[in-house]
């Protein structure tokens, strides 16, 4: 029985510190659209830091850094 709890209390241990908390992932561009995501420095959203994007063609573009500051915008392909 203790064997158990142990192990689980080890399970439960691992996976907090398997899970930590980075930078936003960039959400995925569905088909038809052109997607943009900017981010910035902090929550005044005043200074970009980085971009990333899916064109309608299918092509990515990215620069800079990514953090929890993301503005997010879906264009329809013509």
């Amino acid at each position: 029985m203790i064997r158990r709890v142990l192990v689980a209390t080890a399970l439960a241990a691992t996976a907090l510190v398997a899970l930590p908390a980075g930078p936003a992932q960039a959400r995925a561009c569905p088909l038809g659209y052109a997607c943009k995501s900017t981010y910035y420095s902090d929550s005044s959203y005043t200074q970009v830091v980085g971009v990333f994007g899916g064109t309608c063609d299918g092509s990515a573009y990215s620069w800079g850094v990514k953090t929890v500051h993301q503005d997010y915008v879906e264009t329809p392909c013509e």
